[in-house]
């Protein structure tokens, strides 16, 4: 690892103003990325300032966290600006009975009424705390509007407990992370 290096004094901070003989410059990553910061100027702060409205959307919840007992169905979401991308779904476990196991699926429809005859994507079956994200491609379902999540909850060995977990299920754009911390 190189010691950083300052720039000389009264000279401006800009990559032409970075000088060390141990580092060619030419392909070094950092100054390389420094270096289109600079030209970059007016245009890459434009695009930060707006990663707040449209550029960077924010995740979208398909199923709130809640405590949950039991199979069921979630409510009925709009796509809105999620149609036709490539999007990440996360399930977020938060809260299990043990020996139990949660099966999640995210169903789509045109018309809020037809749901077709299998699940868009599903989840394997968790037993865990956790967080886990599956990929979505709804370029390939573009005729989908609406979004619903079904789950299953079973219980094996010993015991009548009820299953029951906490958990919520969103989505994001494929991308949306990353865009995201670079804003932060």
């Amino acid at each position: 690892m190189h010691a950083p290096v300052m720039p000389k004094q009264g000279a401006p901070e800009t990559p032409e103003a970075i000088e060390s003989p141990a580092i060619d410059s030419q392909n070094d990553p950092v100054v390389a990325l420094a270096r289109f910061a600079a030209s970059s100027g007016p245009s890459l702060a434009n695009d930060l300032s707006d990663a707040a409205g449209k550029n960077i959307s924010r995740p979208k919840c398909l199923l709130s966290e809640l405590v949950r007992k039991g199979d069921g169905v979630g409510p009925i979401v709009a796509l809105d600006d999620y149609s036709s991308k490539l999007l990440v779904v996360t399930l977020g476990i938060s809260d299990v009975v043990e020996r139990t196991g949660l099966s999640v699926s995210v169903w789509g429809s045109k018309d809020q009424t037809e749901w077709g005859s299998k699940p868009l994507v599903s989840f394997r079956q968790r037993q865990y705390c956790g967080v886990y994200s599956v990929l979505l491609n709804m370029a390939m379902h573009t005729e989908l509007r609406y979004l619903r999540v079904h789950w299953n909850m079973n219980r094996w060995g010993r015991g009548e407990r009820i299953p029951q977990f906490g958990f919520e299920v969103f989505l994001e754009e494929s991308g949306a992370r990353v865009s995201g911390s670079a804003v932060a």
